[in-house]
């Protein structure tokens, strides 16, 4: 069963929206050297990799796999936050970047959806054979979250010790309804205009021909997005059958490894009741639901000059216990 959270957020960051921007707002000046990395696929396809350090053939230290969310990358606030949380701990960590996001356009038309499983399913292989001494964990956010939950539903023996699931669409229907009403149409508004672009930037290189640029300046909602463009680009009917089988939620039963689900009830991106409607987990699932966190924010701390990135420290200590 779901259980209460002990994130509480910083008094002068009281709702929804300022946890949500908060980070963003902050300005968080956090500097890293990584090391990329590209990755070439079965399909004849590419993802790029960005890690913290390159391990070494006989490397033991635990790598921690990132998957960002909707549009994100390398430079994600949060991506960068927890990459220097990963170091505190002296773990590796490494981004493998949804194909089209590390900043140039894949080769292909498709690209990515919230159910799109299989570059995680040849990275995983690819690390078990490269750094076979090592243990692993995996965090996906958002986006990354429900496929992170797909994955792990279809693949039991997974080699990761431990998951960690932060603010997933994890009933995308309910999801994609819910960011299109109230002010969760600004969130929306920002998403579309991403994919958009990115959509436009194919048709220039004639990797998509089904939709033109004024069908896409008609487009306003994350579902008729999905309908026109995510839909037919990977194989679904149209948005609904795209949204039933991508959806990780009903999959949860399914899932072995340790999982820590990270929610909280005022996300504005996503349908708290849909998301959280699960008749029974099972024991090696934690589905940790706070009062408030926005999306992807969870920001404590009484000194407005020094906030704390409350998943930054709580994500290091679900996983200490793996690894």
């Amino acid at each position: 069963m779901p259980q209460a959270s002990q994130f509480k957020p910083a008094w002068w960051l009281p709702n929804k929206h300022l946890q949500t921007m908060g980070a963003k707002w902050l300005n968080r000046h956090i500097s890293i050297q990584t090391l990329d990395e590209t990755l070439t696929l079965p399909d004849g396809d590419f993802a790029d990799l960005t890690w913290t350090e390159k391990p070494t053939p006989n490397n033991t230290k635990p790598i921690i796999v990132l998957l960002h969310g909707l549009h994100g990358s390398k430079n994600s606030h949060y991506i960068k936050g927890m990459f220097q949380a990963i170091q505190k701990q002296g773990w590796i960590g490494v981004l493998i970047h949804f194909r089209g996001c590390s900043g140039r356009p894949n080769r292909f038309a498709h690209s990515y959806h919230c159910g799109f499983t299989d570059d995680i399913h040849y990275f995983t292989n690819y690390l078990t054979e490269h750094y076979k001494h090592c243990k692993f964990a995996i965090i996906g956010y958002s986006l990354g979250g429900n496929v992170v939950a797909k994955f792990l539903s279809e693949a039991p023996n997974a080699p990761y010790a431990a998951a960690i699931v932060v603010c997933a669409p994890l009933h995308l229907k309910s999801c994609s309804s819910k960011i299109s009403q109230g002010t969760s149409k600004i969130y929306q508004k920002y998403l579309v205009d991403m994919l958009k672009q990115a959509t436009k930037e194919k048709i220039t290189l004639n990797l998509i021909d089904n939709i033109t640029e004024n069908d896409l300046d008609n487009i306003i909602t994350l579902r008729e997005f999905d309908n026109a463009v995510t839909a037919p680009l990977h194989g679904f009917e149209n948005a609904d059958d795209y949204y039933q089988q991508s959806s990780a939620r009903d999959l949860l039963p399914l899932v072995q490894t340790p999982s820590l689900f990270i929610h909280a009830k005022d996300d504005p991106f996503l349908c708290h009741q849909s998301v959280t409607s699960l008749e029974s987990l099972p024991s090696n699932i934690i589905f940790e639901i706070s009062n408030h966190g926005g999306h992807v924010g969870f920001i404590s701390g009484s000194n407005i000059r020094k906030p704390h990135y409350w998943l930054e420290s709580r994500i290091p200590q679900f996983l200490q216990d793996y690894l």
